[in-house]
Protein backbone atom coordinates (compact mmCIF):
# COMPACT_ATOMS: atom_id res chain seq x y z
CA UNK A 1 0.00 0.00 0.00
CA UNK A 2 2.66 2.46 1.03
CA UNK A 3 5.77 2.29 -0.91
CA UNK A 4 9.80 3.63 0.05
CA UNK A 5 8.93 6.38 -2.49
CA UNK A 6 5.77 7.36 -1.49
CA UNK A 7 7.10 7.21 2.10
CA UNK A 8 10.06 9.38 1.28
CA UNK A 9 8.03 12.01 -0.45
CA UNK A 10 4.93 11.96 2.17
CA UNK A 11 7.62 12.98 4.67
CA UNK A 12 9.31 15.85 2.47
CA UNK A 13 5.96 17.45 2.16
CA UNK A 14 5.26 17.34 5.86
CA UNK A 15 8.55 18.97 6.68
CA UNK A 16 7.60 21.88 4.16
CA UNK A 17 4.62 22.21 5.76
CA UNK A 18 5.73 21.94 9.36
CA UNK A 19 8.72 24.57 8.39
CA UNK A 20 6.71 26.65 6.43
CA UNK A 21 3.88 27.08 9.17
CA UNK A 22 6.57 28.28 11.85
CA UNK A 23 8.65 30.46 9.63
CA UNK A 24 4.46 32.15 8.72
CA UNK A 25 4.11 32.06 12.44
CA UNK A 26 7.84 33.39 12.98
CA UNK A 27 6.77 36.38 10.31
CA UNK A 28 3.10 37.16 11.69
CA UNK A 29 4.75 37.53 15.51
CA UNK A 30 7.28 39.74 14.45
CA UNK A 31 5.01 41.87 11.77
CA UNK A 32 2.41 41.60 15.26
CA UNK A 33 5.05 43.39 17.88
CA UNK A 34 4.09 45.46 20.06
CA UNK A 35 0.75 44.48 20.03
CA UNK A 36 1.42 41.19 20.57
CA UNK A 37 4.19 41.69 23.80
CA UNK A 38 1.44 43.32 25.71
CA UNK A 39 -1.20 40.74 25.04
CA UNK A 40 -1.41 38.87 28.18
CA UNK A 41 -1.86 42.11 30.39
CA UNK A 42 -5.49 42.25 28.66
CA UNK A 43 -6.54 39.18 30.33
CA UNK A 44 -8.94 39.60 32.55
CA UNK A 45 -11.15 38.07 35.31
CA UNK A 46 -13.94 38.14 31.88
CA UNK A 47 -13.35 34.73 30.50
CA UNK A 48 -14.34 35.83 26.94
CA UNK A 49 -11.40 38.41 26.87
CA UNK A 50 -9.05 35.67 28.07
CA UNK A 51 -10.99 33.39 24.86
CA UNK A 52 -10.48 36.51 22.26
CA UNK A 53 -6.47 36.75 23.68
CA UNK A 54 -6.04 32.87 23.34
CA UNK A 55 -7.43 32.69 20.22
CA UNK A 56 -6.13 36.16 19.19
CA UNK A 57 -1.99 34.56 19.83
CA UNK A 58 -2.54 30.89 18.48
CA UNK A 59 -4.03 32.12 15.10
CA UNK A 60 -0.97 34.53 14.99
CA UNK A 61 1.92 32.19 16.55
CA UNK A 62 0.37 29.19 14.15
CA UNK A 63 0.24 27.07 17.20
CA UNK A 64 -1.83 26.41 19.53
CA UNK A 65 0.41 23.65 21.65
CA UNK A 66 2.95 26.71 22.22
CA UNK A 67 -0.15 28.75 23.46
CA UNK A 68 -0.65 26.32 25.95
CA UNK A 69 3.34 25.94 26.64
CA UNK A 70 3.22 29.41 27.55
CA UNK A 71 0.06 29.17 29.72
CA UNK A 72 2.10 26.89 31.54
CA UNK A 73 4.89 29.09 31.91
CA UNK A 74 2.32 32.37 33.14
CA UNK A 75 0.91 30.18 35.67
CA UNK A 76 4.34 28.28 36.54
CA UNK A 77 5.32 32.49 37.18
CA UNK A 78 2.48 33.48 39.36
CA UNK A 79 1.83 35.97 36.28
CA UNK A 80 -1.97 34.22 35.42
CA UNK A 81 -4.54 32.48 37.79
CA UNK A 82 -6.13 29.36 36.41
CA UNK A 83 -9.44 30.79 35.41
CA UNK A 84 -7.28 33.40 33.32
CA UNK A 85 -5.16 29.85 31.70
CA UNK A 86 -8.37 28.07 31.08
CA UNK A 87 -10.02 30.85 29.01
CA UNK A 88 -7.11 31.44 27.21
CA UNK A 89 -6.26 27.61 26.52
CA UNK A 90 -10.18 27.62 25.21
CA UNK A 91 -9.40 30.34 22.86
CA UNK A 92 -6.16 28.45 21.82
CA UNK A 93 -8.21 25.76 20.44
CA UNK A 94 -10.52 27.93 18.53
CA UNK A 95 -7.22 29.64 16.86
CA UNK A 96 -5.64 26.67 15.62
CA UNK A 97 -8.46 26.32 13.29
CA UNK A 98 -6.95 28.99 11.52
CA UNK A 99 -4.14 26.67 9.54
CA UNK A 100 -6.67 24.26 8.40
CA UNK A 101 -8.56 27.28 6.82
CA UNK A 102 -5.55 28.21 5.47
CA UNK A 103 -4.41 24.71 3.92
CA UNK A 104 -7.94 24.03 2.70
CA UNK A 105 -7.30 26.95 0.37
CA UNK A 106 -7.38 26.05 -3.68
CA UNK A 107 -4.63 27.87 -4.83
CA UNK A 108 -1.86 25.49 -5.94
CA UNK A 109 -1.27 27.65 -9.08
CA UNK A 110 -0.05 30.86 -7.42
CA UNK A 111 1.90 28.79 -5.17
CA UNK A 112 5.10 29.57 -7.06
CA UNK A 113 4.47 33.37 -6.63
CA UNK A 114 4.50 33.56 -3.06
CA UNK A 115 7.67 31.49 -3.03
CA UNK A 116 9.31 34.11 -5.63
CA UNK A 117 8.08 37.05 -3.82
CA UNK A 118 8.78 36.04 -0.40
CA UNK A 119 12.70 34.95 -1.39
CA UNK A 120 13.34 37.82 -3.17
CA UNK A 121 11.85 39.96 -0.31
CA UNK A 122 13.85 38.20 2.26
CA UNK A 123 17.07 37.71 0.22
CA UNK A 124 17.37 41.82 -0.99
CA UNK A 125 15.35 43.69 1.38
CA UNK A 126 16.96 45.22 4.96
CA UNK A 127 13.69 46.88 6.41
CA UNK A 128 12.45 44.88 9.33
CA UNK A 129 8.52 44.85 8.22
CA UNK A 130 9.49 44.13 4.12
CA UNK A 131 11.45 40.88 5.92
CA UNK A 132 8.35 40.10 8.44
CA UNK A 133 6.27 40.23 5.08
CA UNK A 134 8.68 38.10 3.41
CA UNK A 135 8.59 35.05 5.78
CA UNK A 136 4.90 35.72 5.92
CA UNK A 137 4.68 34.83 2.25
CA UNK A 138 7.67 32.67 2.15
CA UNK A 139 6.39 30.63 5.30
CA UNK A 140 2.88 30.38 3.36
CA UNK A 141 4.23 29.43 0.06
CA UNK A 142 6.04 26.60 1.76
CA UNK A 143 3.05 25.72 3.48
CA UNK A 144 1.54 25.34 0.49
CA UNK A 145 3.71 23.48 -1.13
CA UNK A 146 4.13 21.02 1.26
CA UNK A 147 0.41 19.96 1.30
CA UNK A 148 0.64 19.61 -2.98
CA UNK A 149 3.66 17.79 -2.49
CA UNK A 150 2.31 15.80 0.30
CA UNK A 151 -1.26 15.00 -1.75
CA UNK A 152 0.81 14.43 -4.91
CA UNK A 153 2.56 11.61 -2.75
CA UNK A 154 -0.86 10.05 -1.86
CA UNK A 155 -2.58 10.01 -5.34
CA UNK A 156 -1.19 6.21 -5.65
CA UNK A 157 -3.56 5.13 -2.92
CA UNK A 158 -6.72 6.25 -4.72
CA UNK A 159 -5.69 3.05 -6.67
CA UNK A 160 -4.98 1.12 -3.63
CA UNK A 161 -7.63 -1.96 -2.93
CA UNK A 162 -5.69 -2.11 0.09
CA UNK A 163 -6.41 1.63 1.30
CA UNK A 164 -9.83 1.50 0.35
CA UNK A 165 -9.95 -2.02 2.75
CA UNK A 166 -8.29 0.44 5.77
CA UNK A 167 -10.79 3.37 4.97
CA UNK A 168 -13.56 1.36 5.01
CA UNK A 169 -12.20 -0.70 8.46
CA UNK A 170 -12.06 3.12 10.35
CA UNK A 171 -15.66 3.99 8.44
CA UNK A 172 -17.08 1.01 10.28
CA UNK A 173 -14.79 1.58 13.91
CA UNK A 174 -14.95 5.41 14.56
CA UNK A 175 -13.13 4.56 17.87
CA UNK A 176 -9.88 3.65 15.46
CA UNK A 177 -10.32 6.81 13.42
CA UNK A 178 -10.20 8.78 16.86
CA UNK A 179 -7.34 6.83 18.42
CA UNK A 180 -5.37 7.36 15.15
CA UNK A 181 -5.77 11.10 15.28
CA UNK A 182 -4.58 11.29 18.72
CA UNK A 183 -1.50 8.79 17.98
CA UNK A 184 0.04 11.00 15.04
CA UNK A 185 -0.66 14.26 16.49
CA UNK A 186 1.12 12.67 20.11
CA UNK A 187 4.27 12.12 17.56
CA UNK A 188 3.74 14.94 15.66
CA UNK A 189 2.80 17.73 18.32
CA UNK A 190 0.94 19.50 16.25
CA UNK A 191 -2.86 19.09 15.74
CA UNK A 192 -2.42 21.79 12.24
CA UNK A 193 0.07 19.27 10.63
CA UNK A 194 -2.49 16.30 11.54
CA UNK A 195 -5.28 18.18 10.04
CA UNK A 196 -3.10 18.68 6.90
CA UNK A 197 -2.33 15.42 6.41
CA UNK A 198 -6.25 14.40 6.49
CA UNK A 199 -6.80 17.41 4.33
CA UNK A 200 -4.06 16.31 1.93
CA UNK A 201 -5.80 12.49 2.13
CA UNK A 202 -8.77 14.49 -0.02
CA UNK A 203 -6.98 14.21 -2.64
CA UNK A 204 -6.98 10.13 -2.84
CA UNK A 205 -11.23 11.11 -3.16
CA UNK A 206 -11.81 8.10 -0.50
CA UNK A 207 -11.95 10.17 2.93
CA UNK A 208 -15.68 11.42 3.72
CA UNK A 209 -16.43 13.54 6.60
CA UNK A 210 -17.72 10.96 8.82
CA UNK A 211 -14.65 9.94 8.48
CA UNK A 212 -12.58 13.17 8.85
CA UNK A 213 -14.69 14.03 11.91
CA UNK A 214 -13.58 11.31 14.30
CA UNK A 215 -10.01 11.91 12.97
CA UNK A 216 -10.62 15.76 14.02
CA UNK A 217 -11.56 14.75 17.31
CA UNK A 218 -8.54 12.53 18.31
CA UNK A 219 -6.02 15.43 17.10
CA UNK A 220 -7.53 17.39 19.20
CA UNK A 221 -6.96 14.96 22.45
CA UNK A 222 -3.74 14.34 20.97
CA UNK A 223 -2.79 17.68 20.83
CA UNK A 224 -2.81 18.53 24.51
CA UNK A 225 0.61 16.02 24.87
CA UNK A 226 3.19 19.02 24.31
CA UNK A 227 1.73 21.08 27.52
CA UNK A 228 1.53 17.60 29.90
CA UNK A 229 5.07 17.13 29.14
CA UNK A 230 6.38 21.12 29.67
CA UNK A 231 4.71 21.24 32.87
CA UNK A 232 6.09 18.08 34.25
CA UNK A 233 9.13 19.92 35.81
CA UNK A 234 6.68 23.14 36.82
CA UNK A 235 4.69 23.51 39.98
CA UNK A 236 1.27 21.70 40.68
CA UNK A 237 -0.96 24.77 39.85
CA UNK A 238 0.59 25.04 36.14
CA UNK A 239 0.48 21.12 35.98
CA UNK A 240 -3.29 22.30 36.67
CA UNK A 241 -3.46 24.07 33.72
CA UNK A 242 -1.91 21.59 31.55
CA UNK A 243 -4.27 19.09 32.75
CA UNK A 244 -7.37 22.00 32.18
CA UNK A 245 -6.67 21.71 28.57
CA UNK A 246 -6.79 17.65 28.54
CA UNK A 247 -9.77 17.48 30.59
CA UNK A 248 -11.28 20.40 27.85
CA UNK A 249 -10.63 18.47 24.65
CA UNK A 250 -11.96 14.91 26.14
CA UNK A 251 -15.49 16.40 27.56
CA UNK A 252 -15.10 17.91 24.46
CA UNK A 253 -15.49 14.54 22.32
CA UNK A 254 -17.53 13.29 24.78
CA UNK A 255 -20.10 15.87 24.66
CA UNK A 256 -20.17 16.44 20.83
CA UNK A 257 -20.30 12.54 20.05
CA UNK A 258 -23.92 12.52 20.37
CA UNK A 259 -24.40 15.17 18.15
CA UNK A 260 -22.11 13.54 15.13
CA UNK A 261 -25.12 13.32 12.87
CA UNK A 262 -26.60 16.96 13.16
CA UNK A 263 -22.74 18.28 12.36
CA UNK A 264 -21.96 15.61 9.35
CA UNK A 265 -25.22 16.98 8.20
CA UNK A 266 -24.80 20.69 8.51
CA UNK A 267 -21.37 21.06 7.44
CA UNK A 268 -21.60 19.90 4.00
CA UNK A 269 -23.80 22.80 3.48
CA UNK A 270 -21.36 25.54 4.10
CA UNK A 271 -18.82 24.04 1.61
CA UNK A 272 -20.87 22.09 -1.39
CA UNK A 273 -18.22 19.75 -3.15
CA UNK A 274 -15.09 20.78 -1.19
CA UNK A 275 -14.20 18.14 1.20
CA UNK A 276 -10.98 20.20 2.52
CA UNK A 277 -12.91 23.17 3.69
CA UNK A 278 -15.83 20.93 4.90
CA UNK A 279 -12.50 19.07 7.68
CA UNK A 280 -12.10 23.16 8.31
CA UNK A 281 -15.82 24.17 9.10
CA UNK A 282 -15.69 20.67 11.32
CA UNK A 283 -12.29 21.50 13.12
CA UNK A 284 -13.70 25.11 14.03
CA UNK A 285 -17.95 24.12 14.86
CA UNK A 286 -16.31 21.68 17.58
CA UNK A 287 -13.88 24.61 19.16
CA UNK A 288 -16.47 26.70 18.98
CA UNK A 289 -19.12 24.20 20.14
CA UNK A 290 -16.91 23.16 22.87
CA UNK A 291 -16.01 26.49 24.34
CA UNK A 292 -19.75 27.69 24.82
CA UNK A 293 -20.44 25.06 26.54
CA UNK A 294 -17.96 24.21 28.77
CA UNK A 295 -16.87 27.75 29.39
CA UNK A 296 -19.22 28.26 31.18
CA UNK A 297 -18.39 25.34 33.64
CA UNK A 298 -14.68 26.41 34.02
CA UNK A 299 -14.80 26.54 37.58
CA UNK A 300 -16.05 23.10 37.71
CA UNK A 301 -12.90 22.14 35.59
CA UNK A 302 -10.29 23.86 37.91
CA UNK A 303 -11.71 21.86 40.71
CA UNK A 304 -11.29 18.82 38.77
CA UNK A 305 -7.62 19.35 38.05
CA UNK A 306 -7.07 20.12 41.60
CA UNK A 307 -8.57 16.63 42.53
CA UNK A 308 -6.20 15.06 39.88
CA UNK A 309 -3.06 16.54 40.58
CA UNK A 310 -3.92 17.72 44.28
CA UNK A 311 -3.41 21.45 45.65
CA UNK A 312 -0.68 23.39 45.37
CA UNK A 313 -0.57 25.50 48.65
CA UNK A 314 2.06 27.70 48.60
CA UNK A 315 2.91 27.16 44.69
CA UNK A 316 6.80 28.29 43.99
CA UNK A 317 6.40 30.66 41.32
CA UNK A 318 9.66 31.38 38.51
CA UNK A 319 10.22 34.24 37.58
CA UNK A 320 10.71 34.27 33.60
CA UNK A 321 9.65 30.57 33.02
CA UNK A 322 11.95 29.71 29.92
CA UNK A 323 8.60 28.30 28.75
CA UNK A 324 8.24 31.77 27.82
CA UNK A 325 11.14 31.49 25.11
CA UNK A 326 8.47 29.71 23.21
CA UNK A 327 7.01 32.37 22.21
CA UNK A 328 9.75 35.73 21.57
CA UNK A 329 7.46 38.84 21.42
CA UNK A 330 5.58 37.79 24.72
CA UNK A 331 8.67 37.03 26.11
CA UNK A 332 10.00 40.20 25.40
CA UNK A 333 7.03 41.92 27.01
CA UNK A 334 7.09 39.54 30.06
CA UNK A 335 11.14 40.87 30.49
CA UNK A 336 9.68 44.44 29.57
CA UNK A 337 7.67 44.16 32.67
CA UNK A 338 10.06 42.21 35.36
CA UNK A 339 12.59 44.34 35.00
CA UNK A 340 9.91 47.45 35.42
CA UNK A 341 9.03 45.83 38.84
CA UNK A 342 12.59 45.80 39.42
CA UNK A 343 12.66 49.47 38.83
CA UNK A 344 10.04 49.77 41.35
CA UNK A 345 11.54 47.72 43.98
CA UNK A 346 14.50 49.63 44.20
CA UNK A 347 12.11 53.10 43.76
CA UNK A 348 10.66 51.92 46.75
CA UNK A 349 13.75 50.96 48.65
CA UNK A 350 15.37 54.62 47.80
CA UNK A 351 12.10 56.34 49.55
CA UNK A 352 12.18 54.08 52.51
CA UNK A 353 15.81 54.60 53.36
CA UNK A 354 16.23 58.01 52.47
CA UNK A 355 12.71 58.63 54.68
CA UNK A 356 14.51 56.31 57.73
CA UNK A 357 17.41 58.68 57.90
CA UNK A 358 15.57 62.04 57.65
CA UNK A 359 12.95 60.91 60.46
CA UNK A 360 15.75 58.76 62.35
CA UNK A 361 13.48 55.80 62.32
CA UNK A 362 14.70 52.34 60.92
CA UNK A 363 11.70 50.40 61.11
CA UNK A 364 11.70 49.68 57.75
CA UNK A 365 15.63 48.52 57.71
CA UNK A 366 15.03 44.70 57.29
CA UNK A 367 12.53 44.84 54.69
CA UNK A 368 15.00 47.35 52.36
CA UNK A 369 17.93 45.03 53.07
CA UNK A 370 15.41 41.87 51.99
CA UNK A 371 14.02 43.98 48.98
CA UNK A 372 17.84 44.89 48.24
CA UNK A 373 18.85 40.91 47.66
CA UNK A 374 15.78 40.58 45.97
CA UNK A 375 16.72 43.17 43.35
CA UNK A 376 20.24 41.50 42.90
CA UNK A 377 18.43 38.20 42.20
CA UNK A 378 15.99 39.60 39.56
CA UNK A 379 19.28 41.03 38.15
CA UNK A 380 21.02 37.97 37.81
CA UNK A 381 17.43 36.24 36.50
CA UNK A 382 16.92 38.64 34.41
CA UNK A 383 20.42 38.78 32.36
CA UNK A 384 20.29 35.26 32.49
CA UNK A 385 17.14 34.95 30.55
CA UNK A 386 18.09 37.42 28.19
CA UNK A 387 21.14 35.41 27.84
CA UNK A 388 18.78 32.50 26.52
CA UNK A 389 16.33 34.54 24.51
CA UNK A 390 19.56 35.77 22.40
CA UNK A 391 20.74 32.40 21.95
CA UNK A 392 17.17 31.29 20.40
CA UNK A 393 16.42 31.56 16.49
CA UNK A 394 15.47 34.88 16.94
CA UNK A 395 17.51 38.25 16.06
CA UNK A 396 17.85 39.94 19.23
CA UNK A 397 18.63 43.38 16.67
CA UNK A 398 15.21 43.23 15.71
CA UNK A 399 14.06 43.36 19.54
CA UNK A 400 14.97 47.13 20.37
CA UNK A 401 14.21 47.43 24.01
CA UNK A 402 15.33 43.95 25.02
CA UNK A 403 18.91 44.86 23.87
CA UNK A 404 18.39 48.07 25.97
CA UNK A 405 17.49 45.99 28.76
CA UNK A 406 21.25 44.63 29.45
CA UNK A 407 22.08 48.08 30.23
CA UNK A 408 19.17 49.27 32.69
CA UNK A 409 19.81 45.97 34.60
CA UNK A 410 22.99 47.08 36.25
CA UNK A 411 21.60 50.79 36.67
CA UNK A 412 18.51 49.77 38.58
CA UNK A 413 20.95 47.12 40.08
CA UNK A 414 23.32 50.42 41.02
CA UNK A 415 20.23 51.94 42.09
CA UNK A 416 19.57 49.27 44.88
CA UNK A 417 22.97 49.53 46.03
CA UNK A 418 22.69 53.33 46.41
CA UNK A 419 19.32 53.03 47.87
CA UNK A 420 21.48 50.11 51.01
CA UNK A 421 24.22 52.74 51.47
CA UNK A 422 21.66 55.73 52.67
CA UNK A 423 20.22 53.03 54.76
CA UNK A 424 23.76 52.29 56.35
CA UNK A 425 23.47 55.93 56.88
CA UNK A 426 20.21 56.21 58.47
CA UNK A 427 21.12 52.93 60.83
CA UNK A 428 25.11 55.18 61.76
CA UNK A 429 22.92 58.17 62.53
CA UNK A 430 20.45 56.07 64.98
CA UNK A 431 23.40 54.36 66.79
CA UNK A 432 25.53 57.48 67.24
CA UNK A 433 22.26 59.78 68.14
CA UNK A 434 23.97 62.08 65.06
CA UNK A 435 21.16 65.61 64.72
CA UNK A 436 20.20 66.84 61.40
CA UNK A 437 19.19 70.59 61.20
CA UNK A 438 15.68 71.28 59.61
CA UNK A 439 17.70 73.32 56.94
CA UNK A 440 19.66 70.24 56.02
CA UNK A 441 16.38 68.08 56.32
CA UNK A 442 14.54 70.69 53.64
CA UNK A 443 16.89 70.54 51.35
CA UNK A 444 17.28 66.42 51.63
CA UNK A 445 13.40 66.74 50.81
CA UNK A 446 13.89 68.96 47.91
CA UNK A 447 16.70 67.10 46.36
CA UNK A 448 15.07 64.06 47.07
CA UNK A 449 11.94 64.72 45.09
CA UNK A 450 14.23 65.60 42.19
CA UNK A 451 15.32 62.30 42.79
CA UNK A 452 12.09 60.58 42.52
CA UNK A 453 10.90 62.39 39.63
CA UNK A 454 14.03 61.05 37.59
CA UNK A 455 13.53 57.82 38.50
CA UNK A 456 9.45 57.66 37.98
CA UNK A 457 10.27 59.36 34.63
CA UNK A 458 12.85 56.59 33.60
CA UNK A 459 11.23 53.72 34.44
CA UNK A 460 8.08 54.79 32.63
CA UNK A 461 10.11 55.96 29.56
CA UNK A 462 11.96 52.33 29.35
CA UNK A 463 8.52 50.13 30.28
CA UNK A 464 6.71 52.32 27.55
CA UNK A 465 9.84 52.71 25.37
CA UNK A 466 8.72 56.33 24.84
CA UNK A 467 12.22 58.58 23.64
CA UNK A 468 9.78 61.95 24.45
CA UNK A 469 9.35 61.17 27.97
CA UNK A 470 12.64 59.96 28.11
CA UNK A 471 13.68 63.40 26.86
CA UNK A 472 12.42 65.31 30.18
CA UNK A 473 15.26 63.69 32.51
CA UNK A 474 18.16 65.24 31.60
CA UNK A 475 16.62 68.82 32.78
CA UNK A 476 15.62 66.79 36.06
CA UNK A 477 19.27 65.49 36.47
CA UNK A 478 20.89 69.31 35.90
CA UNK A 479 18.45 70.41 38.44
CA UNK A 480 20.10 67.58 40.90
CA UNK A 481 23.77 67.98 39.69
CA UNK A 482 22.73 72.03 40.85
CA UNK A 483 21.09 71.46 44.11
CA UNK A 484 24.29 69.36 45.08
CA UNK A 485 26.83 72.05 44.24
CA UNK A 486 24.35 74.35 46.13
CA UNK A 487 23.44 72.53 49.42
CA UNK A 488 27.30 71.33 49.39
CA UNK A 489 28.04 75.40 49.85
CA UNK A 490 25.35 75.49 52.55
CA UNK A 491 26.16 72.84 54.32
CA UNK A 492 29.79 74.41 54.93
CA UNK A 493 28.44 77.72 56.09
CA UNK A 494 26.38 75.60 58.68
CA UNK A 495 29.43 73.80 59.30
CA UNK A 496 30.88 77.12 60.15
CA UNK A 497 28.73 78.53 61.73
CA UNK A 498 28.78 75.69 63.97
CA UNK A 499 24.92 74.27 63.97
CA UNK A 500 26.13 71.20 62.87
CA UNK A 501 28.90 68.40 63.73
CA UNK A 502 31.37 67.66 61.60
CA UNK A 503 29.99 64.24 61.56
CA UNK A 504 26.62 64.71 60.78
CA UNK A 505 28.24 66.85 57.78
CA UNK A 506 29.94 63.96 56.29
CA UNK A 507 26.98 61.97 56.68
CA UNK A 508 25.04 64.70 54.72
CA UNK A 509 27.56 65.09 52.03
CA UNK A 510 27.38 61.08 52.10
CA UNK A 511 23.67 60.99 51.14
CA UNK A 512 23.82 63.93 48.74
CA UNK A 513 26.26 61.87 47.19
CA UNK A 514 24.23 58.59 46.35
CA UNK A 515 21.11 60.97 45.53
CA UNK A 516 23.04 62.85 43.00
CA UNK A 517 24.05 59.24 41.86
CA UNK A 518 20.59 57.94 41.48
CA UNK A 519 19.95 61.09 38.88
CA UNK A 520 23.18 59.69 37.19
CA UNK A 521 21.26 56.24 37.03
CA UNK A 522 18.02 57.70 35.79
CA UNK A 523 19.92 59.36 32.90
CA UNK A 524 21.52 56.38 31.45
CA UNK A 525 18.07 54.70 31.57
CA UNK A 526 17.04 57.98 29.25
CA UNK A 527 20.09 57.02 27.07
CA UNK A 528 19.18 53.48 26.29
CA UNK A 529 16.05 54.52 24.64
CA UNK A 530 16.92 58.02 23.09
CA UNK A 531 19.90 59.61 21.88
CA UNK A 532 20.75 62.48 24.66
CA UNK A 533 23.90 64.30 24.36
CA UNK A 534 25.82 64.41 27.91
CA UNK A 535 26.42 67.44 29.08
Amino acid sequence: MVNFNMLLWLLGGMGLFLYGMKLMGDGLESAAGSRLKFIVEKVTANPLTAVLVGATVTAVIQSSSATTVMVVGFVNSGIMNLTQATGIIMGANIGTTATAFLVSLKIDTIIPLFLIFGSALLLFSKSRRRRDVAMILLGFGLLMYGMETMKTAMDPLASSNSFREFIATMHSHWYLDVLIGMGMTLILQSSSATTGILIALTATGTITLSIAFPFILGANVGTCITALLSSITANKTARRAAVIHLLFNLLGVLIILPFSGLILGFVPNLAPNNMALQIAFVHLIFNIINTMVLLPFSNILIRLSGVIVGQDLHPKTVVLDRRLLQTPSIAEGQVILETSNMAELAKKNVAMAVEAFVNNDLTNMELIYENEARINELAEIITRFLVDLSGSDIDIKEFNQIGHTYHVINDIERMGDHAENIIELAEERNTKGVLISPDAKGELGLMYTQVMAAMETAIAAYRENNPEKALAIPEIERNIDDLQREYRDTHIQRLNAGKCTPLAGIMYLDLLSNLERIGDHSLNIAETITEIPRT
